[in-house]
């Protein structure tokens, strides 16, 4: 999977977390980065809160450049040294259920991203949002099923 587009390169902020997010949307439903960054805007954040979002086909799109803070972990100020990634979906069709839906694709793309975050940024540890909030989210435990990327081995294979 080719991720140059995603222009991920050391920068100035350090960073030493990912923290993974799900949209919390049905699923199924198919939202994008700029859903998203107008459902932040209504919320008064200045734009999308997170740095990637990885769609139900498994593409990774952009959304706030990783030189700045993100929006998407409010608690003690993971904002400030984290990587904020967010996976289309989340819940069950009835939009209240919290259930990890990811497809195939996103489960692939999602370790593609982290195993590239962990070239650029080799000490960083993963997490899901739900490590540091009262939160279902992101619907499965990503501190756990990513601990292989956390041990400092970006090359672990994909599934």
């Amino acid at each position: 999977m080719n991720l140059e587009h995603l222009n991920i390169k050391q920068n100035t902020r350090t960073i030493t977390e990912v923290i993974v997010h799900s949209s919390a949307t049905p699923e199924g439903s198919h939202f994008t980065v700029e859903d998203l960054d107008r459902w932040h805007r209504r919320r008064n954040f200045r734009c999308i809160g997170y740095h990637f979002v990885v769609y139900l086909d498994g593409s990774i799109h952009p959304g706030r450049p990783v030189e700045e803070k993100g929006a998407h972990c409010l608690k003690d100020g993971h904002n400030r040294n984290s990587i904020g990634i967010c996976y289309i979906g989340g819940v069950e069709k009835d939009g209240k259920t919290a259930k990890d839906t990811r497809t195939q694709e996103q489960k692939e793309a999602l370790r593609a991203l982290l195993m590239k975050i962990k070239e650029v940024y080799p000490n960083v540890k993963i997490y899901g949002h739900r490590d540091f909030m009262g939160t279902e989210c992101p619907s499965f435990d990503a501190k756990n099923e990513y601990a292989d990327n956390s041990n400092g081995n970006p090359q672990t294979p994909l599934p």
